[in-house]
């Protein structure tokens, strides 16, 4: 359960992520308050996934869905750079992802 829960968390991050990009430096109500609401719940679930995952564990697979997400949805929705060596690079994240799962 603590690994599903670490999952949704990281998407909840690149949510917010998103939504602070959107938010315009917090001038605009929807995505403010969007970023809020993810925030909240992507830290809770990390913090209880942490319960049972050990911090660098946990952290580092938080972060890298979070990054890689954030970058996908960069790339695939607002304009941003898929060269061949970004994509690679963030293939390199979620190896990196997968092996600490793996390795745990």
């Amino acid at each position: 359960m603590a690994w599903v829960v670490l999952v949704i968390s990281g998407l909840l991050e690149t949510v917010w992520a998103i939504a602070l990009e959107r938010s315009h430096g917090f001038s605009r109500l929807v995505p403010s308050a969007t970023f809020v609401v993810a925030l909240v719940l992507s830290m809770g679930g990390l913090g209880y996934a942490l319960r049972s995952i050990p911090i660098g564990t946990g952290y580092a697979v938080w972060v890298g869905i979070g990054a890689v997400g954030t970058a996908l949805v960069g790339m695939a929705a607002l304009g941003e750079s898929a060269s061949v060596a970004r994509v690679g690079c963030l293939l390199l994240v979620v190896v990196g992802v997968v092996g600490l799962k793996v390795f745990h």
